[in-house]
């Protein structure tokens, strides 16, 4: 192909993944397409909902469902901060440049840098692993993955993918404290009331007001029966007076 004696190694790199296309079957270049386009970021969903459910009764739970939160909104900010560079640097989409390229996904319109799929996902995955190792290092496995998959159909160039993911890092990681900060009271208060006090269930976020009518429940109980404990001795005293004077 035309691409692999170009001097850029961004083409050349773009036009070496890009040829393992060449070779595929209809149904599994369909079935990369839709994984490339929607199965990896499903995925990534999955792993948000299956961290969150795995966190929110632990101890410590408002900050650790306020990091899953953090998670999706990492991805957010991410899409934000791209629009503006993308529309600055102006990339057009490698198809458009190299016509010979095997374009796994037709229709693709907008500009190529930076890679919104390959930021969103990045961007989860660190997410992800600042509240759960293990999910984490999946999730970064999966983001890099689907980098690999903007190649591979012809949708971005590799400087693309890798401007996407250390925009996400960096977004994921450094605005992290603050995210916490802001979310992790809002996780509480939520959690507190009686519509969504699903969302965290942990000891740190029961409701102060539940903790104080339980101890106060528990006090009228065992006064009650300390209560009945001496209205019993006094009747038990009164009778022994009884049978003395007789």
């Amino acid at each position: 192909m035309a691409g692999l004696d170009n001097p850029d190694i961004d083409v050349d790199l773009l036009y070496k993944i890009n040829g393992y296309a060449d070779s595929l079957p209809g149904w599994v270049s369909d079935a990369v397409t839709f994984l490339v386009e929607y199965g990896f970021a499903i995925g990534l969903v999955l792993a948000v909902l299956g961290t969150w459910f795995l966190v929110r009764s632990r101890a410590g739970s408002a900050q650790a469902v306020a990091g899953v939160s953090w998670a999706l909104g990492a991805a957010g900010v991410s899409w934000l901060i791209n629009q503006p560079i993308s529309s600055f640097v102006a990339r057009p989409r490698p198809f458009i440049d190299h016509p010979d390229l095997h374009v796994l996904v037709e229709g693709k319109t907008g500009w190529s840098f930076v890679s919104d799929h390959s930021a969103g996902a990045m961007a989860i995955a660190v997410g992800l692993l600042l509240v759960h190792r293990k999910i984490g290092i999946a999730a970064i496995v999966l983001a890099f993955v689907q980098g690999f998959g903007r190649v591979f159909t012809a949708v971005h160039y590799p400087t693309d993918v890798l401007a996407g993911f250390a925009l996400a890092t960096a977004v994921a990681l450094l605005l992290s404290p603050l995210a916490l900060y802001a979310l992790t009271p809002l996780v509480r208060v939520l959690a507190g009331t009686r519509l969504l006090g699903w969302i965290a269930v942990g000891e740190d976020v029961r409701p102060d007001r539940e903790r104080e009518q339980g101890s106060a429940e528990g006090a009228d109980g065992s006064g009650g029966e300390q209560g009945g404990d001496d209205g019993g001795g006094r009747h038990r005293a009164r009778a022994r007076r009884g049978v003395t004077a007789a």
